[in-house]
Parts: structure tokens; C-alpha cells; sequence
């Protein structure tokens, strides 16, 4: 392993779970292909490596994020829409989503899950294929909630950070409606302790951005704080003689889920 900048390795980290799911895609000749909540484009070029005559949409509230998402190349459109409220003109075969934070807090619940509406909208045959972290018990992402609780219990949001999925209720909710694959992975990554504030920290701030959201600027700074400190105990430097890092360790879980033909 070689040390990256932390703007490059977190492009890393998210990434390297995406490759792996896209690899585990059916080949097929020249599918429709829709990158559900694309943001600026991290996926496409994945996805035309691997489907290189498919046509691949690209799905996304924001204008920014199309905008580089157009310039990898890519994509044969862009359509700027709320993911939630993505209705195909016509229906893909392929379904990708690339840790879907914007699914919510209660993607899971059968009575209100935001992923059968998305299954139903494939093409017969079709395949939904998600990836997401399964973080929510670690140290790296449980200790934003923990020292929330502690310094600004009052501040505190329902559902501040939501909990990760249960891969037996996962399993219970979509295995009835086609063919599933289901599986998860550890990543670990060498990050260097070179720079301003903890690695593991900028990592995980799009998980805590709830909690932090919901306390002032000086609030955020202490909560931050601790967090650092908290961080630099569980996730102790290594490579003496060399340059320090840490290694940390970042679970996803997967799924692919064939509609039936």
C-alpha cells in the first residue's frame, strides 16, 4: 500500500466497492443502464469499461454534480431528478446504486421501503445491484453518535445517524421477489497521518453530517475535537521509521437482485 492524498483516497474508498459490484453484474451485450443518484460520475467510467455499447444514464438532484459527471465522458444522458422520484421513460436492465445514502432512514421497512418501487420499474430479466457501507457499529462512525450524546444530549436528532442494514432483514424483504445475491466485504486502508485533523474523521463526516447539522459552529468544533481524540486511540499510527499511517477497516454490503424474465 502507498500513501494518497486524503482527496484521492476518499475517492478510493468510495470507489473500490462500486468496481466490485459492477463485477459482479451479468455480461450482457448492450444494456440500459441507469446510475441511480450518480453524483458527479464516480461509477460511469466503470460502467462503460465494462459495458462498453450499453447505454448508460446517468440519475441526480444535482445540477453541479451532472455537470461533472458529463465530463468523464461516460454517460449518453444525464437526467436531473430526485432519485426517489426517478420514473424511467423506459425500463433499464441494469439499476445501479452506489451507496445510496439518499434512500433514508427507512429504506428497509417493508411498509414503506424506497427499493420495490425501484425493482418494479426494470425491465423483465432486469437487474438491481446496490452497495452501501455497514458502518453503523464501528468505532469510526458509532463514536459520532456516542460523543454527541454525551456533550449535547438535548441537541441530539431522532435518527441522527441511522443504523446499518440487517442483512437477515435484507434478505427476508427482497429474496420473495427474484433471484438475490447477497454478500459483504471488509476494505482496509492505509491512511497517513500527515495532515490537518484525523484521517478517519474525513472518512466519515458524510455519516455524521446529521449530527452535526444540528448544533452551532463553536458546538461542532468541540464535537470534533473529541472525535479527533477518540480517533487517534483506537486507530494507532503504525510504520516506524516511515511514514506514520493507520489502518482502518470499512465493511459493505452488497446485493444483486434479478427480476424475473
Amino acid at each position: 500500500m502507498q500513501d494518497q492524498p486524503l482527496e484521492v483516497l476518499s475517492r478510493t474508498v468510495l470507489l473500490r466497492p462500486g468496481v466490485d459490484l459492477t463485477m459482479r453484474l451479468p455480461a450482457r451485450s448492450a444494456p440500459a443502464i441507469t446510475d441511480l443518484g450518480c453524483g458527479s460520475g464516480l461509477l460511469g467510467p466503470v460502467l462503460r469499461a465494462r459495458f462498453p455499447k450499453a447505454r448508460i444514464t446517468g440519475v441526480d438532484a444535482g445540477a453541479a454534480a451532472l455537470q461533472e459527471a458529463w465530463k468523464t465522458g461516460s454517460y449518453d444522458a444525464l437526467e436531473e431528478q430526485s432519485p426517489r422520484d426517478w420514473t424511467p421513460q423506459t425500463a433499464p436492465d441494469i439499476l445501479i446504486l452506489n451507496d445510496p445514502g439518499w434512500l433514508g432512514p427507512d429504506w428497509l421497512d417493508p411498509e414503506a421501503a424506497a427499493l420495490i418501487p425501484l425493482f418494479e420499474r426494470l425491465a423483465p430479466g432486469g437487474v438491481l445491484a446496490v452497495q452501501m457501507a455497514n458502518q453503523s457499529h464501528a468505532p469510526s462512525h458509532r463514536l459520532w453518535l456516542d460523543l454527541a450524546a454525551v456533550h449535547f444530549a438535548d441537541r441530539l436528532p431522532k435518527d441522527a445517524m441511522p443504523a446499518s442494514p440487517d442483512p437477515a432483514a435484507l434478505y427476508d424483504l427482497l429474496e420473495p421477489l427474484g433471484t438475490l445475491g447477497l454478500w459483504e466485504t471488509e476494505y482496509y486502508h492505509r491512511l497517513p497521518l500527515d495532515g490537518p485533523g484525523h484521517p478517519v474523521r474525513h472518512l466519515t463526516l458524510s455519516a455524521a453530517r446529521t449530527v452535526l447539522a444540528a448544533l452551532t459552529k463553536d458546538e461542532q468544533k468541540t464535537l470534533i475535537a473529541h472525535y479527533d481524540e477518540a480517533m487517534r486511540s483506537i486507530y494507532p499510527p503504525r510504520g516506524e521509521g516511515a511514514v506514520p499511517h493507520l489502518l482502518y477497516a470499512q465493511k459493505h454490503l452488497f446485493f444483486t437482485l434479478t427480476r424475473p424474465a
